[in-house]
């Protein structure tokens, strides 16, 4: 995608946005949890930052695509939860603060995954011939500014102005909402001429990979804690993808609008993964 005001400005603001929303909901607490659910965020978080980009991997030895949209995978399956995994865990009747320190936490470590994991998508699928490079360190810096920064801001103002964090936290989450569906429509837009080919070549792998993510998060959680809150919640947090971070980095910082078609697939393609999610949750039997 060439270098304009909605990839320079707008996506990066976007997000920020988006990312400060988050902080206004989390409290320091919220990262003590994981001494409170050890075993139940260990398995979110292997799962989430370990196995899904394996898995990744392996469906793309299978499912051949052209490097690109490969590539685009890859940063999908290094992105963190999306900020709706609370809302939607909530509605799923899951385990709320859990949810929220896996997102919290996820969201710290893929600051150091994703550009370690999208330089091995570009050796691997574009090699020698790719045009893209990918400079560790300022793709960290850039990541940090865009997720880690604007959750801490939230979190101060929460600590310090807590009644104002909260009448601004609703209203801030709807405008997260119009960021995700205009972030999504731009990226699709901008491959217009494209995108029922992208569609069909990337709309399979999108679903399998989201149908893949929920169920191995519901059922490993489920045989190893036997919690059918904590089953959901890390189902939700696995399958449920960033996928605002993962089109601002493709468009924004790799440049490239074609990676950006798997986020913004993946992003259409999972609520009705989610529908499905939220209807085992609420059922009286696991």
């Amino acid at each position: 995608m060439e270098t304009n005001i909605i990839t320079q400005i707008f996506l990066p603001l976007a997000l920020f946005i988006i990312m400060m929303g988050m902080g206004l909901s989390l409290v320091i607490d919220d990262f003590r949890r994981v001494l409170r659910f050890p075993k139940a965020v260990a398995i979110g978080v292997i799962l989430k930052l370990i196995a899904i980009p394996l898995i990744t991997f392996g469906l793309l030895a299978v499912i051949p695509l052209e490097p690109e949209l490969a590539v685009g995978f890859i940063l999908l399956a290094a992105c963190p939860g999306g900020a709706t995994t609370n809302l939607i865990t909530n509605l799923a009747k899951g385990d709320v603060a859990l949810s929220i320190t896996l997102t919290a936490i996820a969201s710290l470590i893929t600051v150091f995954t994703i550009p370690t994991l999208v330089s091995l998508g570009l050796e691997q699928y574009m090699g020698e011939t790719r045009s893209i490079h990918l400079p560790f360190g300022k793709t960290m810096a850039q990541i940090l500014a865009i997720t880690v920064i604007p959750v801490i801001i939230g979190m101060v103002i929460k600590n310090r102005k807590p009644a104002f964090a909260q009448k601004a936290e609703k209203p801030v989450k709807i405008i997260s909402a119009v960021f995700l569906v205009l972030i999504i429509a731009a990226a699709l837009l901008k491959e217009r001429a494209n995108i029922g080919d992208f569609f069909e070549k990337a709309g399979p792998m999108a679903l399998i990979l989201n149908l893949i993510g929920m169920a191995i998060g519901y059922f490993v959680t489920l045989v190893l804690t036997r919690n059918k809150q904590q089953a959901v919640t890390v189902g939700v947090e696995v399958g449920v993808v960033n996928g605002t971070l993962g089109i601002a980095i493709a468009a924004g910082i790799l440049g490239n609008s074609v990676m950006s078609i798997p986020s913004a697939i993946y992003s259409i393609l999972m609520f009705p993964s989610v529908m499905l999610l939220i209807w085992l949750g609420t059922r009286n039997k696991v």
